[in-house]
């Protein structure tokens, strides 16, 4: 036993570390799932976890984060791995140092390497299919190239070959990680939730499974392997008792899915893999809370079952970029009950989204101390991470939407309207995120001109006439319901009052998010104008020329033909600059002023934003700026401010 002399002068005993308790007189075995209860290094331990995805905080914020997931009396923290964002073009991986404008968010061996530092272990959920409210639940969008179609989360090999590659290349990078090497790593989920697929139409693929696991095994993965679903309803229908320690999603009555996992594997450990003390929001709907109370009545039941947890979402930080997902209300497959994700993922978590504590971490903290077992140091709560409220900045010029359009070389004619994803670019992977445009010119447009979009569109639609933009905008949720988004199948729209002569009109479809989530049928979700006949006066146009507007870094910072400002009713890129003195610090970006669009820091693309709610300020952390001048560049859809303006907190609001 360790001692340490107190102010008195008296030798006290010191509490050992969590990996000085697991891990004195060496490394024997890892996470034991064979009873039931789990044993680690052949210790008994129960598992009190918190779900924080790397790719969601910007790396320099790692720590503070993972710090406070230990002071609060975690002792691991868990994680999914995004396949799109690793494996951004087949065969071309980024694992922190790829190049791609998210590789610094991408360094998972540092990730977990500093979770071991702060004495935490690790849980790493790898997929392929991770949901997460992530873009495409993870997959990356050039899957949906395949021809013929890939059969996904199936033993297709058109869809588990490209799997292997990419386990291939990240397994090894996780198995020197594994708990028995050293590391921090003490479970491996296999899938996730496939349960859920299981319908009328689709049988969960029993040699997929058997598939995946030999992929652990063949890539010296030897950590527990486990599955989650949800059990009380799914049963074992997503998994392999006999390979894999089934283990519980839910949000509340813990005792009935740990009873249907006793069913399901009688004496084996309890684990709830995903307990919400929150939920995500979509666009139009309203903010997500939950009360405190609930949390700590589940959390004791669990403890008390007795059994283990992992609180998803501990800390939920932020979807960056266009990488939010989305659902579909009803199970529908025609777009029209499309649901996009906020680009806060903040899941009225424990830990807010700028990492401040809350009410339920406070809670999380106090049961901890009365229930976990063994005892060992825990550090004191890091200080809150201080934001500040800059100076609003004035917007000082303008790009017009059409002159964008008109200054970019690399558009493709193709004789229909063709997604994003089957434009032949990047390297033959095709468009993932962003904007594209389907440019039509030479047009004589009769007086009253109607255009018609055959099928639903995916997602939002602005429509310029002679860089004149005609489409109603997105003021308010209702206004979902009219000509420009997903809801209508057709829809038509004037195009001009009077006759116009060899006239330009340009499409310009964003992808708001892929779905995450639902039924296998679901996944096969093209973004623009997908299946669709585009006609003016029943008329059908063809030889349509494809501009993609992805918006990568690269891209933005070269931009040029900036004007003075001279409007803001107009939709382009609006720019200003923000110059910060030493120190850096968080802010939030009040986004109400404007309508709607996307917000871009020094080249990066920080996220969405829309009126309608209920999301109405972009979180922005200090390791995005710089000190000096910063680039602000906001691409507004509709009507924009004169000027950008912070604050010190999210705000939330439904209009």
């Amino acid at each position: 036993m360790v001692m340490e002399i107190s102010a008195s002068g008296v030798a006290q005993p010191t509490l050992p570390t969590l990996y000085e308790y697991y891990t004195t007189g060496g490394i024997k075995s890892g996470l034991n799932a064979g009873q039931s209860y789990f044993t680690l290094n052949e210790r008994n331990i129960s598992l009190y976890s918190g779900a924080m995805h790397y790719f969601r905080t910007p790396k320099q914020l790692w720590r503070d984060r993972l710090r406070k997931m230990r002071a609060a009396g975690l002792n691991a923290v868990e994680t999914y791995v995004p396949w799109n964002l690793h494996e951004p073009t087949p065969g071309q991986f980024d694992f922190g140092s790829g190049g791609s404008d998210m590789q610094d968010f991408l360094d998972i061996e540092t990730f977990l390497k500093t979770a071991q530092e702060e004495d935490l272990l690790a849980i790493l959920r790898p997929g392929p299919y991770i949901c997460a409210e992530w873009e495409f639940g993870g997959f990356p969008s050039w899957l949906l190239r395949g021809d013929p179609p890939v059969k996904f989360r199936t033993s297709d090999p058109h869809y588990m070959n490209p799997v292997k590659r990419f386990f291939n290349a990240l397994l090894p990078i996780l198995a020197a990680l594994q708990f028995i090497n050293g590391g921090p790593i003490v479970a491996f989920q296999v899938e996730n939730e496939y349960g859920s697929t299981q319908s009328s139409t689709f049988k969960p693929d029993r040699k997929y499974l058997r598939q995946l696991r030999q992929l652990y095994l063949s890539n010296n993965i030897t950590e527990l392997l486990v599955t989650a679903d949800g059990v009380s309803a799914h049963k074992a229908a997503g998994t392999l008792p006999e390979f894999f320690l089934v283990t519980a999603n839910f949000g509340g009555n813990p005792r009935s899915s740990f009873d249907a996992l006793e069913t399901i594997q009688p004496g084996r450990p309890k684990m709830a893999m995903e307990y919400y003390p929150g939920w995500f929001d979509h666009w139009s709907e309203l903010h997500h809370t939950t009360p405190d109370l609930l949390l700590t009545i589940n959390l004791e039941e669990i403890l008390t079952y007795p059994g283990s947890f992992n609180i998803y979402m501990f800390h939920g930080g932020t979807s960056f970029g266009f990488l939010n997902g989305a659902n579909v209300a009803d199970s529908l497959t025609d777009n029209s009950g499309f649901q996009p994700d906020t680009t806060s993922y903040d899941y009225s978590a424990p830990l807010t989204e700028a990492g401040n504590y809350t009410r339920k971490y406070a809670l999380i903290k106090s049961l901890l101390a009365k229930y976990a077992y063994p005892k060992t140091q825990i550090p004191a709560p890091p200080e809150v991470i201080p934001r500040v409220v800059y100076p609003s900045i004035p917007i000082r010029e303008y790009l017009p939407l059409k002159q964008l359009i008109d200054s970019q070389s690399s558009g493709l004619e193709y004789a229909s309207p063709l997604p994003m994803e089957l434009l032949d670019i990047n390297n033959g992977s095709g468009q993932s995120f962003g904007y594209i445009t389907y440019r039509k010119t030479q047009l004589n447009l009769p007086a009253g001109s109607t255009l018609k979009i055959a099928a639903n569109i995916r997602d939002t639609l602005l429509v310029l006439v002679n860089g004149v933009q005609i489409a109603p905008p997105l003021k308010a949720s209702a206004d979902l319901d009219n000509f420009g988004f997903w809801r209508q199948s057709p829809s038509t729209i004037q195009l001009t009052n009077g006759f116009l002569r060899n006239a330009t009109v340009d499409l310009v479809v964003e992808n708001w998010g892929r779905v995450g989530y639902g039924m296998i049928t679901q996944f096969y979700q093209h973004k623009g104008l997908w299946n669709n006949t585009v006609s003016i006066n029943n008329h059908t146009i063809q030889n349509w020329k494809h501009i993609p507007l992805e918006f990568k870094k690269t891209w933005t910072q070269k931009l040029s033909g900036w004007r003075p400002m001279q409007t803001y009713k107009s939709p382009g890129l609006y720019r200003g600059f923000l110059t910060i003195d030493s120190p850096l610090a968080d802010t939030y970006v009040d986004m109400r002023q404007w309508t709607k669009g996307i917000l871009i820091i020094n080249g990066f693309v920080l996220g969405r934003y829309a009126r309608i709610g209920p999301q109405q300020c972009l979180y922005l952390p200090s390791p995005l700026l710089h000190v000096g001048r910063n680039e602000i560049i906001i691409f507004e859809h509709y009507e924009a401010s004169d000027s950008i303006r912070f604050t010190s907190d999210q705000i939330w609001e439904t209009i």
